[in-house]
């Protein structure tokens, strides 16, 4: 009883990213279909992205003061810089064009066009040193290929529409001219550039904060600072972009306050949090390679809350990219379950003077990677 207690708490452990990134997943889906019914509304994207974040920092300040006291570093001119790009790359940048996409589409055109994020990232992490490729390798052939298929998938959902393809609850929606889940390709194309920016936008920010949480390794004072400053930001684009309408400031107890309290307190709140604790054991590629997950979720909740219709060139698009994203996530998988031959260790053996004795010490690393020691101690005791 006590083995298999024992094997349940590692294979917990093992999973603990995994089922982290699910979550983390599920999380943003939900976000894009409500924040879609929000900007249906009216609301300002730009506006919207402040209250997030003003809330993101009313949620997760408490916790950070109390839980990272004892491990929070110093802060330093080199960190504080940091931490202003992240608050600008993600906040400012990446929601703002998101949002901003997603007006010009759907939620699920938009939720499916982030999944040229792997891609990007896998790149920029490439170029940072933080993922190994080896040409020569078949899992790193499968991570080219993959990066390939999602970005070759990417264009399909963009430039090619196709028959409607009509679900039963969909049918009275289209019927009636609910024009949300109907765009032109003028607007597919203008919102798909807006996504495509922020999406790289992102990845620099996952790239920055992986390199960041090296040096400032207390993640709820990374994301309580990150949504301080990315608040700060925000207001001031805000105030440029919607000057002059003080009617976009205003919000009820409707849809607009409950995108704003989720997004702030999942999406950026808690999301920030949780893709640092993963990065900082499996790397920003492994977190953004779930993305499809987030877009299969927002296909079927869209089609049943927003009655978006939906094309078979983006059904098409779709599949290319989980496709190319399979073989992504399968190269990083088989990192982590058989390391590169010419990263296994060979037997050594090592021989030192120990006071006036002598210890022999033999050590042999056989090719799994078990290790197999033999001391043998003499002199006096």
């Amino acid at each position: 009883m006590k083995i298999t207690r024992d094997n349940l708490q590692l294979l917990f452990h093992k999973a603990k990213p995994l089922l982290a990134v699910i979550f983390l997943q599920a999380g943003l889906a939900g976000m894009d279909i409500i924040s879609k019914a929000a900007l249906n509304e009216g609301m300002s994207n730009y506006v919207f992205v402040v209250y997030r974040h003003v809330v993101a920092f009313i949620v997760i300040a408490p916790f950070a003061l109390v839980l990272d006291k004892k491990i929070r570093p110093k802060m330093t001119t080199s960190i504080f810089a940091r931490i202003m790009l992240l608050s600008f790359l993600e906040p400012v940048i990446d929601q703002n064009l998101f949002f901003l996409g997603m007006k010009y589409t759907t939620a699920t055109f938009a939720s499916a066009m982030a999944n040229v994020l792997p891609a990007i990232t896998f790149v920029m992490a490439c170029l940072f040193r933080l993922e190994k490729v080896k040409l020569m390798s078949i899992r790193s052939q499968a991570k080219i290929i993959g990066t390939l298929a999602t970005v070759a998938g990417a264009m399909i959902m963009t430039l090619v529409r196709g028959p409607n393809i009509d679900f039963p609850w969909t049918k009275h929606a289209t019927n009636h001219a609910h024009q949300q889940g109907v765009i032109s390709l003028e607007h597919s194309i203008k919102g798909a550039l807006m996504i495509t920016i922020g999406c790289f936008s992102w990845s620099c920010f996952m790239i920055l904060q992986a390199v960041t949480l090296k040096t400032y390794p207390a993640e709820l004072s990374l994301t309580a600072y990150i949504c301080l400053f990315g608040t700060a930001q925000t207001a001031a684009v805000a105030l440029v972009m919607e000057k002059g309408n003080a009617a976009a400031w205003s919000i009820k107890w409707d849809t607009r306050l409950l995108a704003a309290a989720y997004s702030g307190i999942f999406c950026s709140g808690i999301a920030y949090y949780v893709q640092g604790a993963v990065m900082k054991e499996r790397g920003p590629v492994y977190v953004t390679a779930f993305s499809p997950l987030s877009m299969v979720i927002v296909a079927i909740m869209s089609s049943f809350i927003l009655a978006e219709q939906m094309y078979l060139g983006r059904l098409v698009g779709a599949v290319v990219i989980v496709m190319g994203l399979y073989f992504v996530v399968w190269g990083k998988k088989n990192d982590y379950e058989s390391p590169m031959i010419e990263d296994q260790e060979i037997p050594v053996k090592q021989s030192k003077n120990v006071n006036d004795g002598f210890s022999n010490l033999e050590v042999v690393t056989s090719k799994g990677g078990d290790v197999e020691g033999e001391e043998r101690v003499n002199g006096k005791n």
